[in-house]
């Protein structure tokens, strides 16, 4: 496995902060403080796009980050609208670097697969990019385990590689388990994944009433609308109080026990909201805790669908 570090070596951090929200839900005050709580717990990864908040995610991140720029690894996105083809993929990367006011990113996934677009042409210009400077690793978001895997072989025909992967995964969203943590371990690829509290679903507070994601976003609604989802958050949220925890916390926590999970992607819209996910950085599961909170949710089915095997 390639080991991901910033420009002057500082390691990846065991969490990334995701900005999604900044300059959206989050202000440029509650992104700053919310930024300054990540530092003051040593997180050194930081996750972007370029369509997150019409550019304001990436302004703002770039205008923090420039004190102590060598010291971060600092990732964002290409080609999730308008295709993974050679212009975009340049044209993109050319507006993220202009508004972060960075010449190199570390990091650039493309953000979904295109299946319009031959692997050939995306990786080729991937490959341009990481030998011109511009990008030092390069990442896919969304993909499958078999579109990984094929990109992969392309993108070993133009001397590089996939070193990282964005994938979906916390306690109510498992599939990645079956084929793509498996994958990645076995081809050695960093594995960032995102939304490990659902959505919000597995902090408790829609429980309690609360609005976010899931009441603003139809398609979060949908996402996790299922009512099993629900009642894993209800029991998590019974679990963490047993044991002292904020749900939370326990559910950053277990997705960081995977052995092929790299840094998971926390995110929130503001430093209060944010503190019970970096607090997992302080927790460690024991086998029995992990065993229990696996068990308040179905395991997915193996590739084969062999049921006997599992």
């Amino acid at each position: 496995m390639t080991r991901i570090t910033s420009h002057d070596g500082t390691a990846l951090s065991p969490l990334c902060f995701g900005t999604m929200q900044f300059g959206g839900r989050a202000d440029a005050t509650e992104s700053r403080a919310m930024f300054d709580a990540c530092r003051a717990r040593g997180i050194t990864f930081f996750d972007t796009a370029n369509v997150y908040t019409e550019g304001a995610s990436e302004t703002l991140l770039g205008d923090f980050a420039q004190g102590e720029r060598d010291s971060l690894i600092i990732a964002t996105k290409a080609a999730y609208s308008g295709g993974a083809g050679r212009r975009n993929i340049l044209d993109s990367l050319e507006t993220s670097r202009s508004r972060m006011k960075m010449d190199v990113i570390d990091v650039l996934y493309l953000h979904r697969w295109d299946a319009d677009t031959p692997l050939e042409e995306s990786f080729e210009t991937l490959a341009e990019v990481q030998r011109a400077g511009k990008v030092r690793y390069i990442a896919v978001s969304n993909f499958a385990a078999w579109q990984v895997v094929k990109a992969q072989g392309v993108a070993a025909t133009f001397d590089t590689r996939i070193d990282m992967i964005q994938p979906m995964y916390s306690l109510v969203k498992r599939q990645a388990e079956v084929e793509i943590l498996p994958m990645a371990q076995d081809l050695g690829i960093a594995v960032a994944p995102y939304s490990p509290l659902g959505g919000g679903l597995l902090s408790g507070k829609y429980a309690d009433g609360g609005t976010g994601r899931l009441t603003e976003d139809d398609r979060y609604a949908v996402r996790y609308g299922p009512e099993w989802m629900h009642r894993t958050a209800r029991d998590l949220t019974a679990l963490a109080q047993e044991v002292g925890q904020s749900p939370a916390t326990l559910a950053v926590a277990w997705v960081m026990a995977h052995p092929a999970v790299t840094a998971p992607i926390v995110s929130a819209r503001t430093a209060a909201q944010l503190e019970p996910s970096l607090a997992a950085l302080d927790l460690t599961l024991d086998a029995e805790i992990i065993a229990r909170l696996t068990a308040l949710s179905p395991t997915p089915a193996p590739a084969t669908d062999r049921l006997e095997e599992v």
